[in-house]
């Protein structure tokens, strides 16, 4: 059981650093001056979930789950 234990941390470890690196590199929320003038309605705007962006919130996503499982697992196995 201590080894199972010992993996799982290190797993814990290395998805808490990934989704720490991986959200710094997303953009910001905020399209700043661009929504007055309509340009979030442009090709990019339509076609985020296949761009470079769109990857990096999926992968934040399955990783933020992997987190939550892994430290919910962590925590029934500490009693």
């Amino acid at each position: 059981m201590a080894v199972l234990k010992t993996i799982l941390t290190v797993i814990f470890i290395l998805v808490s650093i990934v989704l720490t690196v991986i959200v710094l590199m997303q953009e910001g929320k905020s399209a700043g001056l661009g929504t007055i003038s309509g340009a979030a309605d442009t090709y990019w705007g339509k076609n985020k979930g296949r761009s470079r962006e769109g990857m990096l919130v999926k992968i934040t996503r399955v990783l933020v789950a992997l987190f939550l499982i892994i430290a919910a697992v962590l925590n029934i196995g500490s009693f």
